[in-house]
């Protein structure tokens, strides 16, 4: 059931009682776990945090819990599935669903008792209506009973009794069926796509809002959620906006309030501003010249795989008049005068080279006078973090770690994070490029298919779901760029790289056709699910994104084919 006031029928009911959290892998998650942890500071709610990766560890995790706590609160997960279906809880156990997963299950709407969904019904749901969906079972059974009741009467008048029973069953039974088949298409047309709705951290912070107990900090965390939306390309570019443009009052708003107050210069102060930002990641932390070769934006309008590619930059930079000293070195330390109007040479020069959308709306924010960072930094060096591959250290570990570095305090950390972000950076960069040149991309019919073999150099981190999605979005563009083939930069694609080596798994993912109108709708749940299905492949659907699976290697090619016939 949706909740409509979330301060009374959420916060003040677990305000009092110990809360269970349970939190997804992803950045959003994270920030939106900051602000609930705030909140539950503020009020001295007891509360006990665990991260969960998939569904398989949301079982064990509530399992483990169920005993002591009453009050489940799951942060993006557990929406788009039945949930008391999957974890058999007792009948007094409730769960707060706060999930940007579409479509929402059903059964979680219609449940009034357990499940209590804060989720904002201003998002596209199209949610079917209960009578198309659910059907009372004692509509069915009243003319079984009449029968036995009438066992005592003489055989004539009975088998009159009984023309009229059976006309009127078939009637029934034939309103039964077409209205049976009329719900599976109403639950197949509702269920097709998965797709993402408004981030968790800014429900969250709406809440702070409510309540007054809204931080500078929880608002950073807000817009880093949105952000993580964005840079994971998870919603629509008129989605971005419209929601930017919430968090832009709310920065007018917190910075209008602090105007007065004689600390807003001291040296531990927290400054947020709204900026018109260029789409190089990492730059401010890098060398220009190394953001625009590892940012997926500028890297595929000049198809820097190419040699005319480098070619190309190396022009776009005499263009811009910067001499290639400072463009090498460290942004910090390039020299004051350039870094002035850098963001306006740069747009300058991109229009001429078709990059004409290279400046994005987003958030920057000042801690004291040294550090700045922009809310696309901080998503790239905590998701960096979250899936580690460095040293062996386990999921919750890098839990741990990713949730630290988005505290102002924890700075130390959030710099090893960058340095990470630029390895993942380069190595996507690079295993772009050789795809491209070693054509390892295949056209499949109704989609394009690439396989990472065991062997490529960094294929662990690609063992990660955030990473192979963002190497999956980065190399289905610059395909697209560079491709001739009209068709081909219209399907979607399918991309596998080794799990584990040892059990002999890959990771599968699969996202929609690249283009600037997308409507970010994905249809690779289902369709893995059927294909699964019907060659009985060995498969784990443990992601709470539904597109992305594991799969036995030897199962690969007939999936593959299955997947081919189902598209087509």
């Amino acid at each position: 059931m949706f909740i409509t006031d979330i301060r009374k029928e959420f916060y003040e009911v677990v305000a009092n009682q110990r809360v269970a959290l349970l939190v997804a892998s992803d950045i959003d998650a994270l920030c939106a776990c900051k602000v609930l942890q705030a909140l539950f500071h503020c009020d001295q709610v007891q509360y006990t945090l665990v991260p969960v990766t998939g569904w398989q560890d949301l079982g064990t995790a509530f399992l483990e819990h169920k005993e002591q706590f009453q009050y489940f609160v799951l942060i993006n997960c557990g929406a788009n599935v039945d949930l008391l279906e999957m974890l058999q809880p007792d009948d007094d156990s409730i769960f707060f669903i706060c999930d940007t997963h579409r479509p929402v299950d059903v059964v979680n709407v219609y449940n009034d008792t357990q499940i209590k969904l804060l989720i904002k019904q201003d998002d596209d749901l199209g949610v079917p209506s209960y009578d198309d969906i659910f059907r009372d079972e004692d509509e069915e059974g009243d003319d079984s009973g009449n029968e036995s009741d009438e066992g005592m009467e003489p055989s004539g008048k009975r088998r009159r009794f009984d023309e009229g029973a059976i006309e009127r069953r078939t009637d029934r039974q034939r309103a039964k069926r077409e209205w049976e088949a009329r719900r599976r298409e109403i639950l197949f047309d509702y269920e097709q796509y998965e797709y993402h709705g408004t981030s968790a951290a800014l429900m969250f912070f709406e809440l702070a809002w409510v309540l007054t107990k809204d931080t500078k900090d929880m608002l950073w965390w807000a817009i880093i959620g949105l952000t993580d939306q964005w840079v994971h390309d998870k919603i629509t570019h008129m989605k971005y906006v419209t929601d930017i443009a919430t968090m832009q009052r709310h920065v007018s708003r917190h910075n209008h309030r602090n105007e007065d107050e004689e600390n807003s210069l001291s040296i531990d102060c927290m400054r947020i501003s709204f900026e018109y930002d260029l789409r190089l990641t990492l730059y401010q932390h890098w060398s220009l010249y190394e953001s625009i070769c590892n940012s997926c934006y500028t890297s595929c309008n000049f198809k820097l795989w190419t040699l005319n590619g480098q070619k190309k930059l190396q022009e776009f930079l005499a263009d811009m008049g910067l001499p290639l000293k400072q463009v090498r070195q460290k942004f910090n330390s390039m020299d004051m005068t350039i870094k002035e109007n850098l963001r306006d040479v740069i747009e300058e020069s991109s229009n001429k080279y078709g990059m004409k959308d290279i400046r994005i709306q987003t958030f920057g924010v000042h801690f004291g006078f040294k550090n700045r960072f922009l809310a696309s930094d901080m998503v790239h060096a905590t998701a960096a973090l979250l899936e580690s591959t460095e040293k062996d250290e386990s999921d919750s570990d890098n839990f741990i770690k990713a949730l630290d570095s988005l505290s102002r305090s924890n700075l130390e950390r959030l710099h090893s994070g960058i340095d990470l972000a630029k390895k993942k950076l380069i190595a996507i960069q690079q295993t772009v490029a050789s795809c491209i040149c070693t054509n390892l991309i295949l056209s499949q019919g109704p989609f394009l298919y690439c396989y990472l073999m065991e062997g490529t150099p960094d294929v662990k981190l690609f063992s990660k779901p955030m990473a192979l999605i963002l190497l999956s979005k980065y190399l289905l563009k610059a395909f697209v760029h560079s491709t001739r083939n009209k068709r081909c930069k219209l399907l979607p694609l399918i991309m596998a790289a080794p799990k584990d080596v040892e059990k002999g798994t890959v990771i599968v993912v699969g996202i929609p056709p690249e283009s600037e109108t997308s409507d970010k709708k994905n249809f690779f749940g289902r369709a893995f699910e059927k294909a699964a299905e019907s060659t009985s492949s060995r498969t784990l659907h443990d992601q709470f994104d539904t597109s992305i699976i594991e799969l036995k290697t030897e199962d690969r090619s007939k999936f593959l084919d299955a997947l081919i016939t189902l598209l087509s």
